[in-house]
């Protein structure tokens, strides 16, 4: 199986929504994270989806479960204190629900509703092949790295340089196996599922993926997200 984990834990504090996490502000009507999970509803090649959400909001997560036919959703869990553990939530939640052989997890951020069915595809495929895929967008200015945030150590060269997003897909077993061997550790709060699995020796493979392929974390990102969402309305953009 092909399943979706779709995190969204986080209570936003960067946007400074008023009433409600970012993953439920609406576009149009819809809540971005209905946005983000009907692209995998719809896709043919992803047989479930598994959501860890803010505990208080599961109620409202179920009642936008029914409203928008969002049948492939199978289990709906609480996030945890960190999106490491909120990932970790969905996991364990996906193998509980859907088993564990051969199963292949695509993890995605709730609030990156621009994902396409063409980056969903390559990703499932790079895992057959390759055991993991790390969706990434090319790096359109200059990456420099710093000792202590003051003064630049190396200009990374630009062909060379990506920028990680999502999904972050692997064989169910492996992310697993990687979450609690960190957790056990007391290791809590990885940046992301990439550099978790890299920390236990994984090779990573890249999947290029669109370019459009933004998380909404800030105002002005939400503000970008509706102005690419009226301009495809408008058969402006494809």
């Amino acid at each position: 199986m092909n399943i979706a984990v779709i995190f969204a834990g986080g209570v936003g504090r960067r946007m400074n929504a008023k009433d409600k996490p970012k993953q439920f502000l609406t576009v149009h009507g819809k809540p971005i994270i209905v946005h983000t999970i009907e692209i995998f509803q719809n896709c043919s090649d992803i047989d479930g989806i598994a959501v860890a959400c803010v505990e208080d909001w599961i109620p409202y997560m179920e009642q936008l479960k029914a409203e928008y036919n969002l049948t492939k959703i199978g289990v709906i869990t609480k996030g945890g204190q960190t999106g490491q553990l909120s990932i970790y939530n969905a996991l364990k939640a996906a193998a509980d629900t859907y088993g564990i052989d051969d199963n292949i997890v695509l993890i995605h951020d709730g609030v990156r509703p621009l994902i396409d069915e063409k980056t969903i595809q390559d990703n499932i495929e790079a895992v057959k092949q390759f055991g993991s895929a790390i969706t990434c967008g090319p790096a359109i200015e200059s990456v420099v790295l710093t000792e202590d945030g003051k003064e630049i150590s190396s200009v990374a060269p630009r062909d060379n340089s990506r920028v990680a997003k999502a999904p972050e897909s692997f064989f169910l077993k492996d992310i697993l196996e990687a979450e609690e061997d960190s957790i056990s550790r007391g290791i809590t709060n990885e940046i992301d599922s990439c550099a978790l699995m890299a920390h236990h020796g994984m090779t990573m493979h890249i999947v290029e993926g669109n370019t459009r392929n933004l998380k909404i974390t800030t105002p002005e990102d939400f503000y970008m997200f509706k102005a690419i969402y009226d301009s495809r309305e408008n058969s402006q953009l494809e």
